[in-house]
């Protein structure tokens, strides 16, 4: 019974005025896997970027995800032609295909007013920016389109509203998703069989999907609030100082980009949640933190993925398969899982969570030391087989920790400020993706790795399993007790 439960819950959640925010969660999924096989095997084939060039790259391009309160205070507040959600989604959809033909430019050297390493990181920015701002939006709509009061017009039980609240995220996660699920075995074939400046053309649906549902649905909004001069003045002065500070390649510009966004996103966070009891704020930082240890900790970067190319011979194809495997199997978790992570404690979801990955990191490390030779004479399955099984197993428990806190703040934003509640929130858990991404920088340049020269992959790898492990089980002791038990 509790299986079958589990299974009919989504479906039962589901409601036509939920369908604007899940197709724009739909389309970032298809947008993550179609062109991600391609252009992983382009830039190892046709740029010059190293692995820890990357991760810095990857450090710059997290900036937007750290101002997601400026896009939220728009959002919240400056209707763009009598708009302000439409408006929005189409402008992002904008900046998607433009960073799409660029990229193909790029690829297909028809576009040369600059090196393709450039367009690269162009095209980069144009898609990050376009993807923020319809998050952006779908944040907001997700805590709109769940009604607070009842058909006559009374309030409906907190609990029934909460209750609501968190299936509307975990609907939003498995919209996600099903989009990874549906292109990510096609991303890989798309890339065997046609050149690269083809898939990344053939990616233009993805800014026709996002922008489908606002004409299907109507999704405006009667609440306004007026424009936080705190968080959009705040956002837009920290704006200026990442673009300065990168035009001018300032030495450590990205650590000072970091601790600068630390500064203003907490000091934002704690102007906009001042209204809420001490009890509330204390429930919402203690589950921060903890989430923030679990998302702060580094990758091994590209050169796990090249090793795999060079050393063990995994083709675009087979890239497909692991990404659809994963996309399936990310899926029913979520399904299966989603309804008790939101109602189980914080401390609990992501005490298992950091053990869950560090015993699925081990056969990464066993390919590099090739243990798959060993079991390919013994057992007769070699690193593919390997490589499938720690897909399959690792792929459901991303998505899932983010949960608990999606549904803390869908809880208490209030109406009017909720865009602006949820990108604070988010620009702070992005911030713990950028500390994860300038850790996977260091660990780089401490353990250089690059096309053909994986000598020092091994204790990288290792590197990188202790801090994953580590990091967020010291948050987990430091603070788990602290959360009010039973409380997410």
């Amino acid at each position: 019974m509790r299986l079958k439960e589990a299974v009919v819950t989504p479906v039962r959640a589901m409601r036509w005025r939920y369908v604007p925010l899940l197709m724009v969660y739909f389309a970032y999924g298809v947008y993550a896997t179609l062109i991600a096989t391609a252009v992983t095997f382009w830039i190892r084939r046709d740029l010059t970027l190293t692995p820890a060039e990357l991760a810095a790259i990857a450090v710059w391009l997290s900036v937007p995800w750290t101002i997601k309160m400026v896009f939220g205070q728009f959002v919240d507040s400056i209707p763009i032609l009598g708009s302000r959600r439409k408006a929005y989604v189409y402008i992002g959809a904008l900046l998607l295909a433009g960073g799409l033909v660029m990229l193909a430019g790029a690829a297909g050297k028809w576009l040369t007013f600059a090196s393709p390493e450039a367009l690269y990181v162009m095209a980069s920015i144009a898609m990050t920016l376009g993807v923020v701002l319809q998050d952006v939006v779908a944040d907001a709509m997700s805590t709109e389109v769940v009604d607070r009061r009842d058909a006559a017009g009374n309030p409906r039980p907190d609990a029934e509203v909460h209750a609501e609240l968190a299936m509307v995220q975990v609907l939003g996660r498995l919209a996600l998703l099903v989009g990874l699920f549906l292109t990510s075995g096609l991303g890989g074939v798309l890339a065997a069989i046609m050149p690269y400046e083809y898939v990344f053309l053939v990616a233009l649906v993805v800014p026709l999907i996002s922008v489908t549902g606002v004409v299907l649905v109507r999704l405006e909004t009667s609440e306004r609030a007026p424009i936080d001069w705190r968080v959009l003045g705040g956002g837009l002065a920290f704006g200026a100082v990442v673009v300065a500070l990168g035009v001018l390649r300032v030495p450590f510009g990205q650590e000072i980009v970091f601790l600068i966004s630390m500064g203003v996103v907490c000091t934002l966070l704690v102007m906009v949640t001042a209204e809420l009891d001490h009890e509330t704020r204390l429930q919402i930082l203690f589950a921060t933190i903890i989430i923030f240890a679990f998302r702060a900790t580094p990758t091994t970067g590209e050169g796990m993925r090249w090793f795999e190319i060079d050393v063990l011979k995994f083709d675009e194809a087979f890239f497909g398969a692991l990404s659809q495997l994963s996309s399936t199997f990310a899926i029913a978790g979520m399904w299966l899982l989603a309804a008790t992570i939101a109602r189980k404690p914080v401390a609990w979801t992501m005490l298992w969570l950091p053990v869950i990955y560090t015993i699925l990191s081990f056969p990464n490390l066993a390919l590099y030391y090739r243990v798959d030779e060993w079991t390919d004479r013994v057992f007769g399955f070699g690193a593919h087989t390997i490589a499938l099984i720690d897909t399959a197993a690792e792929s459901p428990f991303a998505q899932l920790s983010m949960i608990p806190l999606l549904t803390l703040i869908a809880i208490y934003a209030p109406p009017g400020k909720r865009a602006t509640w949820f990108a604070l929130m988010a620009s702070l858990l992005n911030l713990a993706l950028t500390a994860g991404a300038m850790q996977t920088k260091y660990l780089n340049q401490i353990f250089h790795v690059d096309r053909g020269k994986y000598g020092e992959l091994g204790w990288l790898l290792i590197t990188v399993i202790a801090l994953n492990f580590v990091v967020p089980i010291v948050a987990i002791v430091l603070f788990g007790g602290r959360i009010a038990k039973g409380k997410s």
